[in-house]
């Protein structure tokens, strides 16, 4: 099995901060992965995305054309990158700064308020943890526990493990809500 996606936002949203949660939890679930970072010119407003693949086997090339998920964390990313998913994959897009002007069929379309519950939380930064709990509560392409229990330890280290619990509480947030969304 073989997942390919492209998770994309402005500088400053944690997109690749995102891809490296999935990057580690997949290596520490026994698969081969791929992390291609792509940053704009400013550090923090300007564009960024990553490209993560998880595979079982052997990964022959890091370039991801056409994804099967696609996180979008604002409008621009999701305008340019709706098109390339291809049929049966799925579009998680920020609700709080975005929404698909059309939805395209065989796209399963996953609105997560992301900006919205990080900063009911108290730190906007967690949004992309937000995100990715929705992520994995829809596809289980990883492990929850491995990410929280695992990967956000051993990232959010020395001046950043007071994020671990922030981060934390924002991917449990973020399965929530595709849980309540099982009950529509």
């Amino acid at each position: 099995m073989e997942t390919k996606l492209i998770i994309a936002g402005f500088g400053g949203q944690g997109i690749v901060m995102a891809g490296q949660l999935l990057a580690h939890a997949g290596m520490l679930e026994n698969k081969k992965v791929s992390l291609v970072p792509s940053y704009g010119p400013e550090m923090r407003g300007g564009t960024a995305n990553c490209t993560v693949i998880l595979k079982n086997g052997e990964i022959y090339s890091p370039v991801v054309a056409h994804p099967d998920i696609v996180i979008a964390m604002n409008q621009p990313s999701l305008d340019k990158f709706d098109k390339s998913v291809v049929k049966g994959g799925f579009i998680f897009y920020n609700t709080s700064l975005c929404a698909p002007e059309k939805k395209r069929k065989g796209i399963k379309y996953i609105g997560v308020p992301a900006s919205e519950i990080a900063t009911a939380l108290g730190d906007i930064r967690v949004a992309n943890s937000v995100i990715l709990g929705a992520l994995i509560a829809h596809t289980k392409i990883i492990k929850a526990k491995t990410l929280s229990d695992r990967v956000l330890p051993g990232i959010l280290s020395g001046k950043k493990a007071a994020l671990v619990d922030i981060n934390r509480k924002a991917l449990k947030l973020g399965i929530k809500t595709q849980k309540s969304r099982a009950g529509e």
